[in-house]
This record gives structure tokens, C-alpha cells and sequence, in this order.
């Protein structure tokens, strides 16, 4: 009996996928001074300007102790402003012009980026876009 190769597991290809993906998206926000993560939590506080940092830490699944510190290092770069009066007050966090400038230029990245998976895997791109739209219950713009 031959053993032939193993079956292609859509989990393993997604991920396969997903890692090479990134590593493009990571090596295009490293000269606007991003990371993937500081894009996200941008993202999500010019989404939702106020947002707490409890609910930040949701939804970019990671620990409200992380969620200070990565805002502390956007604080810091002048991308986000913090009003907050006082420990266990709640948060003021909204994007600088600066922030917002340097959103502009990742969004463009990941421009082109789509573009470059669209023309490259026209079929994955457009089926992964319509999973996250039926199943995952995103928009087109997510």
C-alpha cells in the first residue's frame, strides 16, 4: 500500500498562508514604524476614540497589562493621545495628526499588499474575503 502524500489540511494551509502574509504586512509597516499589533490597536482606537483599555485588550486579544504598555509606546511616538485624569479613571485614548498620518501610510501598504494577494491568488483572496463577510460577520472594509 502506498503511502502517497498527506492530505492538504485547510487549517494548515490557512495558517501557512496567514505566516507569510504577515511577514509581507510586517516588513511593510517596519518603515512607517509600526508593528502589526500598534496598527491593530491604532486601528481600534480611531475606530472607538474613548475606547477603554479593558475592552482595547479584547479586541486585540491580548492582557489590559499589554494594552498600557503598547499604548504607553504609541503615547510616546506621539501616535495617540492619552487624557486620562487618573489611575482607574476612564480612558481618553484618540489618535494624534500625527497617528492618523502614519494610518494613512499603513493603509496604503496594505493596499498594496491586497493587491499584490488579489493578482497572486485571486480565487483565496476574494473566497477569504466572503468567509469573513458570511461567517466571521465582518465587512468588506475589515
Amino acid at each position: 500500500m502506498s503511502a502517497g502524500p498527506p492530505p492538504i489540511s485547510p487549517l494548515i494551509a490557512l495558517l501557512t498562508a496567514a505566516r507569510v502574509w504577515d511577514a509581507e504586512l510586517t516588513d511593510a509597516l517596519k518603515p512607517i514604524g509600526l508593528t502589526t499589533r500598534r496598527y491593530g490597536l491604532l486601528g481600534h482606537i480611531r475606530g472607538r476614540p474613548g475606547i477603554s483599555f479593558s475592552e482595547l485588550a479584547r479586541r486585540s486579544r491580548i492582557t489590559v497589562q499589554s494594552a498600557h504598555t503598547a499604548v504607553a509606546t504609541l503615547v510616546a511616538a506621539g501616535l495617540v493621545e492619552d487624557s486620562t485624569a487618573h489611575a482607574g479613571a476612564a480612558s481618553t485614548l484618540r489618535v494624534t495628526t500625527s497617528g492618523e498620518a502614519v494610518l494613512a501610510r499603513a493603509a496604503e501598504a496594505v493596499a498594496a499588499l491586497d493587491a499584490r494577494l488579489s493578482a497572486a491568488l485571486p480565487g483565496v483572496a476574494e473566497a477569504l474575503c466572503e468567509a469573513v463577510r458570511r461567517d466571521l460577520g465582518g465587512s468588506s472594509s475589515e
